[in-house]
């Protein structure tokens, strides 16, 4: 039996016959129960835990608090650089005054490099070997508020995860910058983060 959704953000762990009759073995006492309900009752329960979880804790317990960021008139030159140095593919864009600007990511890279929408590398090196202009150069001057997307996806820090992973399904990205009460960005949070998290730990 598998209990395992692709979108959801969880543990997606197989639960076979042999596995249940291990652990109806290992409780003390008689079990007035069949496999199957066993089976039906765990579920519930990790369904209820999953969803009592992430009901309760907020963005502002588990999001990335020292977050990686630019200014709209950073270089993409120095952008890059960034995005390489830290090993990650996007990163918010902050104004002078501490609140977001917008969110900056390899596929903003991409798509303004002169290959239409496409949003892949093979689909930029493949415009690129038919186009006279090498790509990169067509946006090698420009700064981050050039190419960043505006407005940004964000949460209130003080939001449950559970409105997060619903921001990361319906919206398809990976982190959501989040912002304090006075409208600042204070944190990060990305599908990493909430599998990281403690109470998403398994305890036996």
């Amino acid at each position: 039996m598998r209990d395992c959704n692709s979108d959801k953000i969880s543990y997606c762990v197989s639960i076979n016959d042999d596995d249940v009759f291990e652990a109806m073995k290992a409780i003390d006492g008689y079990l007035d129960i069949t496999p199957e309900d066993f089976k039906q009752v765990y579920l519930a329960a990790y369904k209820h835990a999953i969803g009592r979880v992430t009901q309760s804790v907020t963005v502002k317990e588990v999001m990335t608090t020292d977050v990686v960021y630019v200014k709209p008139d950073t270089p993409l030159t120095e952008v890059a650089g960034r995005l390489s140095e830290k090993s990650i593919s996007g990163l918010p864009v902050v104004d002078n005054s501490g609140h977001l600007a917008g969110v900056i990511s390899e596929k903003d890279f991409l798509s303004h490099m002169g290959a239409g929408h496409a949003l892949t590398f093979m689909e930029v090196v493949a415009h690129s070997l038919n186009d006279t202009a090498c790509g990169i150069m067509k946006i090698k001057d420009l700064a981050a508020r050039d190419i960043m997307t505006a407005p940004a996806v964000c949460i209130s820090e003080n939001a449950s995860i559970h409105e997060a992973v619903s921001l990361f399904i319906s919206r398809k990205i990976n982190r959501i910058p989040a912002l304090s009460a006075d409208g600042k960005l204070s944190g990060i949070i990305t599908r990493g983060d909430i599998l990281r998290a403690p109470m998403f730990q398994i305890n036996v």
